[in-house]
């Protein structure tokens, strides 16, 4: 949804004071807000193609003529009304201001009909911006890369608050549940600003050790530590330009925390082991699937940082708060599964519609997204009458031994994905598997790694 962009400013320009000083009294009586200059040049300078008003000018000044003011103006936004006031008629003045593109001109003094004109050029201005405003929405969407899906009020609010601060230079907190896709919006707001040609970077505060994140971010000189045998980049400078992620920010430890509020606040990083800082040109997207707010309260998380961090918060809803969006999903979902592994899609029929609509999904949008893949692979019966640790039905009894085995198995491999945020080494580890064996098992159950990323 765009909203309507008001349209309500007017730079008057002429260079006799008492002209300006009734143009403005006259113009807020009618509630417009006023700017006056008494040269064109001056006033050219607060003019682009985001200004939402009208410029009313005289013609004949000194230094830069009205003429020569609208011909700058039209060589950046044609569309600007500039409506015209002049002191003695001059038809031949007159038709060059109209041939050039101006909105209209008025001999002085001005009258009633002065206030219905621009009116009428703030009426045009407002569609003019609003239009401009769809078009760059219809492109966002349309254009390649991550795309959010979702229908609901929350959803758009939220699309809303992402595509306005988009090319903003802002640092961005991201509040949402385990699985409602924290770092697809961290992605969407990379891909789709003007970083999007540098690197997204994107690091677990919770998976790396804690002896090795600050060298981790921040890189490290030759000789820093033990086996440092030479240079190390940081991530944060490996970004430059880009977008550095930091997902689940809670899990920071408190020594980083301070040297992290330094690095956000001065733009600089300096590298373990070395004294020279390196400036840099980042944004900064952190995540977090708990109050964030109340660690701060408790102790457990530097205020000064959380403060830093949340300037814009950008709340993911739940899919629990917004089911009018899983059907949707379910189907986008299904289609990418159905030309992923060469099936067809998981027909959407309304029992299954009806089923879809009555969980709540605690696992959010990747919960809802494995079962649409698990409904291609095996198809709707099998794959709802299989998913008891999803609550949503019992192991059937129909299932062969070998079904229910490899059933059993397939949820240990998934849950074990899960807690390990798609990590292959750590599942490993956990499951007491070779690398090659995890990779075959996932292959057969159709399991992805990029399926359990938050």
């Amino acid at each position: 949804m765009i909203d309507s962009l008001p349209c309500n400013h007017i730079i008057v320009i002429d260079d006799e004071a008492m002209i300006r000083d009734s143009l403005k009294q006259l113009l807020n009586l009618e509630g417009y807000t006023v700017e006056c200059f008494n040269d064109a040049s001056t006033a050219l300078s607060k003019l682009n193609r985001r200004f939402a008003g009208v410029v009313l000018s005289d013609i004949n000044m000194p230094n830069m003529d009205g003429l020569t003011l609208l011909d700058q103006i039209t060589a950046f936004d044609s569309e600007l009304p500039v409506i015209f006031l002049t002191g003695y008629a001059d038809v031949s003045i007159a038709v060059k201001a109209m041939q050039l593109g101006a909105y209209d001109l008025f001999e002085k003094p001005v009258n009633e009909h002065l206030l219905d004109c621009i009116a009428r050029a703030c009426d045009k201005r407002s569609l003019v911006m609003e239009n401009r405003a769809l078009k760059v929405a219809v492109q966002k969407t349309s254009a390649p890369g991550v795309r959010i899906l979702g229908d609901t009020p929350k959803m758009q609010h939220m699309m809303h608050l992402l595509n306005t601060i988009i090319d903003t230079p802002t640092d961005v907190m991201i509040e949402g549940e385990t699985g409602t896709g924290k770092e697809l919006v961290a992605r969407y707001l990379h891909d789709r600003s003007n970083r999007s040609s540098c690197n997204f970077v994107a690091i677990n505060c919770g998976a790396v050790p804690e002896q090795l994140i600050e060298s981790e971010l921040f890189g490290a000189a030759s000789g820093a530590y033990t086996g440092a045998t030479q240079s190390r980049k940081g991530k944060f400078e490996f970004a430059q330009g880009g977008t550095v992620f930091l997902d689940e920010i809670e899990s920071t430890p408190m020594s980083l925390q301070v040297k992290l509020l330094r690095v956000l606040e001065e733009r600089k990083v300096t590298p373990v082991g070395d004294n020279k800082a390196i400036d840099l040109d980042i944004r900064i997207v952190a995540a977090t699937k708990v109050d964030l707010l109340s660690l701060v309260e408790k102790g457990e998380f530097r205020a000064d940082l959380y403060y830093r961090l949340s300037l814009v918060k950008v709340n993911i809803p739940p899919l629990r708060e917004r089911k009018a969006d899983i059907l949707l999903l379910f189907k986008h979902f299904s289609s990418i599964a159905a030309t992923r592994y060469h099936k067809a899609p998981a027909p959407l029929n309304s029992e299954l519609q009806q089923r879809l609509l009555a969980y709540d999904w605690p696992g959010n949008v990747r919960e809802l997204r494995n079962q649409a893949e698990r409904a291609v692979l095996l198809g709707v019966e099998l794959a709802f009458s299989v998913t008891k640790t999803q609550g949503q039905g019992e192991l059937s009894p129909d299932l062969s031994l070998s079904e229910k085995v490899s059933f059993y198995e397939q949820s240990l491999i998934e849950h074990a994905l899960e807690i390990n945020h798609g990590s292959i080494k750590n599942t490993m580890e956990a499951l007491q598997i070779a690398r090659k064996t995890l990779y075959d098992k996932m292959s057969k159950y159709g399991l992805n790694r990029d399926m359990f990323i938050d």
